[in-house]
């Protein structure tokens, strides 16, 4: 069995904007980066002291950033990068504020936007790319079990959540934040919610 961490990226200034981002490659922004050195801290605190660990992302640059500035403070190697972990494609979506998306297209979670990635490939995408980073985990740290903080993004985290708990979190209205951090188990084919922090907006 292995324990994956997933940490949302840190702020971006579309974040702060309220702007969609999906696969639009968006930097960070100073709050970002102070967000980011707060999950490490965190994590420093939580994380098993005993096992290895290991920090990963998705290939986009919010993700890797965020990830870098955790694994230079857990005092780890430099992430690896991968694509299956990147956000959801919003399509036609992309660059518009919340309120546009809503005048548009409806409810956030109903809405059929051209383009998207369907919610059903993104799950399917999550968990293969999990099952990804568990593998190689694994093989760098074998025999002994990892501690693996994947960082990801909200659509990305949020979907897992909702596969872990049979779609009972997040409830609706809930905020998964810049920064925020989710736990699971994964064993054989078992995904397990172990902690949550999504908080209702």
């Amino acid at each position: 069995m292995t324990v994956l961490t997933l940490v949302r990226h840190g702020e971006t200034d579309w974040n702060k904007a309220r702007r969609i981002q999906g696969s639009t490659d968006i930097p960070l922004n100073d709050t970002g980066r102070a967000q980011a050195r707060a999950a490490a801290a965190r994590l420093f605190a939580t994380l098993d002291p005993t096992a290895p660990r290991i920090v990963v992302s998705s290939d986009l640059s919010r993700a890797r950033e965020t990830a870098e500035i955790i694994a230079a403070e857990l005092g780890v190697e430099a992430p690896h990068a991968y694509p299956e972990l990147r956000e959801r494609g919003y399509g036609e979506a992309e660059g518009l504020d919340t309120n546009e998306f809503f005048e548009r297209w409806g409810d956030w979670h109903a809405a059929e936007v051209p383009g998207a990635e369907p919610w059903p490939d993104l799950r399917a995408r999550t968990i293969a790319g999990l099952r990804l980073v568990v593998r190689d985990a694994r093989r760098t740290t074998a025999p002994a079990a990892a501690s693996v903080v994947v960082v990801s993004h909200r659509a990305l985290i949020r979907e897992l959540i909702r596969h872990a708990t049979g779609g009972e979190l997040p409830a609706p209205g809930t905020k998964l934040e810049n920064g925020s951090s989710y736990t699971v188990l994964i064993e054989r084919e078992r995904l397990r919610l172990l902690s949550y922090e999504g908080v209702l907006a």
